[in-house]
């Protein structure tokens, strides 16, 4: 079915997002579908839509909610690196403002947006996250463990930093079963960072996967920009289809 423009309230106000569900009268299984920092724009709409084909029901929130409803930035239809500098003057103080603590409120709400739903199924939703998004997911596995079945993040940034906050000190609090899938043409998440998350994952008894996948770039995923790889990309679809099909 087509999806739709759907409202979710949250402390701060009213976050838009998109939401795909499949054929049917349901309930189905829910993901939580974080976006990466070029935000909600039709080529998210279509992976949501290509998981609500395989049977659940997929929330996309615009994460910059705070500064409008989608679209945020005024994006070209296809993402050169030439265009990059320029968005990223804007993008960057909005991923900047936003704390761990407000982006965790603001997943609280998303969660309960799909618990609250006639669509759903009443157990743990899956996530699954992109770039910024990667980092969404691992938090808020972290801060919810309760309420989230399996996490995944591609071309993931950042994840295991050396800062007071980075997302990899919530893995102690992880029930979930989780996979990342970093790219090794990455320089948001150089070496030592796969293996310090690799390393907390580990030592806090977290059942995951961590692979790197060759050749790939950050934004593998993303086939509106020119950082996208087919291979790469099915390969992810590939894997998160199978964490979800085992776990929810």
């Amino acid at each position: 079915m087509p999806g739709t423009t759907v409202d979710v309230t949250t402390e701060d106000g009213t976050a838009d997002a998109y939401l795909a569900r499949p054929d049917g009268d349901g309930p189905f299984p829910a993901v939580l579908f974080y976006m990466d920092a070029f935000g909600l724009r039709p080529h998210l709409e279509k992976m949501a839509d290509r998981l609500a084909e395989a049977g659940y029901v997929v929330l996309v929130p615009n994460v910059f909610y705070r500064a409008g409803r989608s679209p945020v930035f005024d994006l070209p239809e296809f993402i050169d690196p030439a265009a990059r500098p320029g968005l990223f003057e804007k993008i960057g103080p909005l991923m900047r403002s936003l704390t761990p603590e407000a982006l965790m409120n603001d997943a609280g709400a998303y969660l309960r947006f799909l618990a609250d739903s006639p669509l759903t199924t009443d157990g743990p939703v899956g996530i699954t996250g992109y770039c910024m998004g990667a980092g969404l997911a691992l938090r808020t596995a972290g801060t919810y463990p309760d309420r989230v079945a399996a996490a995944a993040g591609f071309h993931g940034a950042y994840l295991a930093s050396e800062a007071d906050d980075s997302p990899h000190l919530l893995a102690g609090k992880v029930t979930a079963e989780l996979y990342f899938a970093h790219a090794d043409q990455d320089a948001a998440m150089p070496p030592e960072q796969v293996e310090r998350l690799e390393k907390a994952l580990t030592e806090a008894g977290v059942t995951h996967r961590c692979e790197v996948y060759a050749g790939a770039h950050h934004g593998y995923t993303q086939a509106d920009t020119a950082a996208y790889d087919e291979e790469a990309a099915e390969r992810h679809w590939t894997e998160l289809l199978a964490l979800f099909s085992r776990t929810l």
